[in-house]
């Protein structure tokens, strides 16, 4: 049986990557606006890419891996233009999208990318064991997708998934949602994974190395194969068992007189720790060009500006103090280094108190 990663181009412009076992039904169902989510509204569009892996797990692999890329990254690879994709750094691909890409044509390209590929690592997986309620669910599943994260394991969900009170509450991180797998045990959601980090503010009796959300991450990035990070239930939080399963504990240093954290802050803490490793794969706030410092001769007309607006005022008294506070004055309107906007602006200003018009 094959199963194959693809690359839709959305009517708006953007790319959604997802992985089947039938590509044909499954591009069909997109099309056709039977699959909800992502691409529903974003009709008509178009198959630009497909590979064909051995198992679902590769081709998980190389979904979860392609959406964390950039636009630049994902259009080189449609172009299968293997230069360009080097040149924009593919180190973050996962070691089965390494091994087993292939393009359309089924040849597999260029030994060098496919090796430094392999050198790479994936990103944890997020299990919750028992979780109760499905409004907790679609809250963890937001603060998956804020920092990068896709992929969930839901393990005896108490009510049962699909949940309708997931959706609502993921805002928005359907995809989280819709690739959500679900595991009878923990054994089994864990069976893949080389690294297990069992959460919890204490040991619970088993004895095993702690770490904190910042060095789970640092190990995470470092370590070759699949990490999961493991929460439990709501209410009680994981079992002795449970714990028992993973290879290490790992704790937020809270407040001991008050350590309670809900499951989706929590889940977003440690989400957080990975994230800044993944450097360019996440945004940050629009950086706002101050403009360059304006030139002393500004500055000192500004000043003289107000200087004689305060003398008319009578503001400079008694007269044997001027001199200080013309300095005190200088002072503060020269430690914030305004640009040249800013000193035209504030001498506007002077110049209306100084001649006022009722408007």
């Amino acid at each position: 049986m094959s199963f194959y990663t693809y690359i839709l181009r959305c009517a708006d412009g953007s790319y959604y990557t997802g992985h089947t076992d039938d590509l044909e039904i499954r591009i069909g169902q997109h099309q056709s606006g039977a699959l909800k989510g992502y691409t529903h509204d974003r009709r008509p569009l178009e198959l630009v890419w497909s590979a064909e892996f051995a198992s679902r797990a590769e081709a998980m692999a190389s979904e979860i891996q392609i959406k964390g890329w950039s636009r630049k990254k994902k259009e080189a690879l449609i172009a299968e233009n293997w230069g360009r994709l080097k040149k924009a750094s593919v180190s973050q691909a996962s070691p089965a999208f390494g091994e087993a890409l292939r393009l359309r044509s089924g040849r597999t390209e260029d030994k060098a990318m496919v090796t430094q590929m392999a050198d790479a690592h994936l990103p944890p997986l997020i299990i919750l064991v028992r979780p109760q309620l499905g409004e907790n669910i679609g809250k963890a599943a937001r603060a998956m997708l804020n920092f990068g994260l896709t992929e969930l394991r839901l393990v005896s969900p108490r009510d049962g998934w699909p949940n309708p009170d997931a959706g609502p509450a993921a805002s928005g991180a359907d995809i989280v949602l819709e690739k959500a797998q679900v595991f009878e045990t923990l054994a089994d959601a864990v069976a893949d994974c080389q690294h297990v980090y069992a959460t919890t503010v204490r040991k619970r009796g088993v004895t095993k190395p702690v770490v904190t959300p910042e060095e789970a991450a640092r190990e995470i990035h470092a370590a070759p194969g699949r990490s999961a990070i493991v929460f439990g239930p709501e209410r009680s939080g994981l079992e002795t068992d449970d714990v028992a399963l993973a290879r290490k504990i790992l704790t937020v240093p809270i407040n001991p007189e008050f350590g309670s954290l809900n499951l989706a802050q929590a889940v977003i803490l440690c989400a957080y720790e990975w994230s800044k490793g993944q450097g360019q794969a996440l945004a940050s706030p629009t950086t706002t060009d101050l403009g360059v410092p304006a030139p002393q001769e500004e500055l000192d007309g500004m000043i003289a500006q107000l200087e004689k607006m305060l003398e008319k005022a009578g503001y400079f008294y008694p007269p044997d103090r001027t001199p200080v506070t013309k300095r005190t004055l200088r002072g503060v309107l020269t430690k914030p280094g305004w640009n040249s906007q800013e000193v035209r602006t504030l001498r506007g200003v002077w110049s209306t108190l100084a001649d006022p018009h009722e408007r």
